[in-house]
């Protein structure tokens, strides 16, 4: 069985419509969709002082998820502001990941010794861990790294060559430049680019053939974290099957992609990103 590590971001998504914040963030939800799934999960990150950042941490403990390493500051934790508009998430605003981006990871060689015994280690954009990712593929982990859809040349041209997995969410791209971005991706070093496009499914290309896999469409109560649920999914059951099971390479990729399908579609009949719903004044 392996073992993962979500590194960066976690937040509060504040939903200002009924005055209730629920934790979240790429890097989070990755670590607790893994656990959810059966797979040993850990998050290294910052949290803030206030009443956002102990909610998280309250939240995650009671989840099991180990945060033995995580940065803890004077200061706010990172917080969206959201509300819902037919079931889909929309953003409002941010303080930009709070404590985070202010004060960083700061990681230590005890933490990099820590993060010696993940087979993957995840971040993203809002993770603010570009400076710590070269130093850790150094150690011999498998990277992916979620680029949202507000990536630009620069961060594409940095982190390309060093990733092993590359997420992007593509809603906004034509099909041909989508293509490209992953045809991009994989040129540059990537064993894998897989692209989320919300309710017309996901693409993925391994740089041999191009897979899609059609939504599990359901009447979503909430489509946040819809994304970070179907990569999480998505690669920790590849990355699981592949080290416990041996299968075919398209085996491998079309059965965890049908898995990730069924998880995200189940994850937008949840409040936030996963639960865990607390009033704020």
């Amino acid at each position: 069985m392996i073992k993962v590590l979500g590194l960066g971001d976690n937040v509060v998504d504040k939903y200002e419509h009924i005055k209730t914040m629920y934790p979240g963030g790429n890097a989070l939800n990755f670590a607790v969709f893994a656990k959810k799934i059966g797979i040993e999960s850990a998050f290294l990150g910052a949290f803030g002082s206030d009443s956002a950042g102990k909610h998280v941490v309250n939240s995650i403990k009671e989840l099991e998820v180990d945060i033995s390493h995580c940065k803890f500051y004077e200061g706010e934790n990172g917080c969206a502001r959201v509300t819902l508009k037919d079931g889909d998430r929309v953003f409002l605003g941010s303080n930009r990941c709070g404590v985070l981006r202010t004060c960083g990871l700061n990681l230590t060689e005890e933490d990099y010794e820590y993060m010696k015994d993940f087979d993957l280690i995840h971040s993203g954009l809002y993770g603010f861990s570009e400076m710590e990712l070269k130093k850790i593929k150094e150690l011999g982990a498998l990277v992916s790294y979620d680029f949202s859809e507000d990536y630009t040349e620069e961060k594409l041209n940095e982190l390309l060559p060093i990733l092993d997995y590359a997420f992007f969410s593509c809603s906004n791209l034509k099909i041909d430049d989508m293509l490209n971005l992953m045809l991009r991706a994989v040129n540059s070093g990537c064993k894998m680019a897989l692209c989320t496009r919300g309710s017309e499914g996901a693409y993925l290309f391994d740089g041999i053939r191009f897979y899609r896999q059609e939504p599990n469409l359901v009447k979503a109560v909430d489509t946040m974290a819809a994304g970070d649920s179907f990569i999480t999914c998505f690669i920790v059951n590849y990355l699981n099957k592949t080290k416990e099971e041996n299968p075919d390479e398209e085996t491998a990729i079309n059965e965890s992609l049908e898995a990730a399908a069924e998880f995200s579609s189940k994850q937008c009949l949840i409040d936030g990103s996963f639960g865990f719903g607390k009033k704020y004044e």
